[in-house]
């Protein structure tokens, strides 16, 4: 098995796991599941903010760990502080050293949130909402087409949008109506290499009524100006800043050059 297989395996076992530790019904009487969510689509067309959807990330399959000293608190206040249009935060665990819990840390910043993980089954988009998520991703390479429809729909009725991500042209079929927002990806999955020109090519293939996100690998506001003159409006980033000596610094100091 390839790392998405892999993670797709272990995702199963999981979620069966936390039905029964955490059922619907409890779900439903968390604080935050009756918020109103925030728009990232609006967030992410208002010329008074960046685009940028900053992300707070502590490890990879691919990396190893990235930042283990730098609170979600922290970093997701700089984030705001400094002009992001949304957040992202990573909630898998096994892989990326992330939880639900840091979502709900990160709530306290008035940005939309993304809940970023591998999302097979609609209990993970009643858990979004429980824990304060305004989107969550659904993943191309790992859903069929009518699984991307049966999700979205599902987190459309919850009110929250949907980030759909891409990585190639066999997946076009999976946009439809209840997807608010197209990710790119622009990291190959087979072997990780990051090339902008596929998502510049990959881009023009998508009807511009869907908001369109670049995803991975953007490391220098060359690369923001580029995308944008080829239709995008979002920017997924988060391993460039995680990486760094710290992070809120270095988000100020990339919003600032912007």
């Amino acid at each position: 098995m390839n790392i998405l297989e892999t993670i797709i395996a272990h995702k199963k076992t999981e979620v069966a796991q936390r039905k029964l530790e955490m059922p619907v019904a409890e779900l439903e009487k968390g604080r935050l599941f009756g918020r109103p969510t925030l728009s990232l689509k609006k967030s992410l067309v208002n010329e008074k903010k960046t685009g940028i959807i900053a992300e707070y990330k502590r490890r990879s399959p691919s990396k190893g760990v990235i930042n283990n000293r730098d609170s979600v608190e922290a970093v997701t206040r700089a984030y705001t502080g400094y002009g992001a249009s949304g957040i992202s935060i990573l909630t898998d665990h096994q892989f990326f050293g992330g939880s639900l819990d840091d979502l709900m840390a990160a709530r306290d910043n008035a940005l939309p949130l993304l809940r970023k993980d591998f999302t097979i089954d609609e209990y993970q988009i009643l858990e979004a909402k429980a824990y304060g998520a305004d989107v969550i991703l659904l993943i191309g390479a790992c859903l069929s087409p009518k699984e991307v429809k049966i999700l979205s729909a599902s987190a459309k009725s919850l009110g929250l949008e949907v980030l759909l991500e891409l990585h190639d042209e066999t997946e076009l079929d999976h946009i439809c109506d209840s997807v608010d927002l197209v990710g790119v990806n622009n990291r190959n999955l087979k072997n990780f290499e990051v090339d902008l020109e596929h998502s510049v090519r990959l881009a023009a293939k998508i009807d511009d009524s869907f908001i369109k996100v670049a995803e991975s690998g953007i490391n220098d506001v060359a690369n923001i100006h580029y995308l944008k003159k080829h239709g995008f409006k979002g920017f997924l980033i988060g391993e460039y800043f995680m990486k760094q000596e710290s992070p809120m610094q270095a988000f100020k100091n990339f919003t600032y050059a912007l």
